[in-house]
């Protein structure tokens, strides 16, 4: 989503105020939770909807895979 709107993970770092460190983890799928208010500051800058930039995976699957 931020390459189809040409943001950068910079620019979204300062558009949500998050740190680039948080905002990294959350791009490359390694956090564990997101707050809603995090979650809705991300969707405001990119104009998108949650399941836009979210997907979900079982747990279970991934353990056992």
């Amino acid at each position: 989503m931020m390459a189809k709107r040409k943001i950068s993970l910079n620019e979204l770092s300062e558009r949500v105020d998050l740190t680039l460190s948080n905002l990294s983890i959350l791009k490359t799928g390694k956090a564990k939770a997101i707050r809603f208010s995090t979650l809705d500051a991300i969707c405001k800058a990119l104009d998108c909807q949650p399941g836009d930039i979210l997907e979900y995976v079982n747990d279970e699957k991934r353990t056992h895979s």
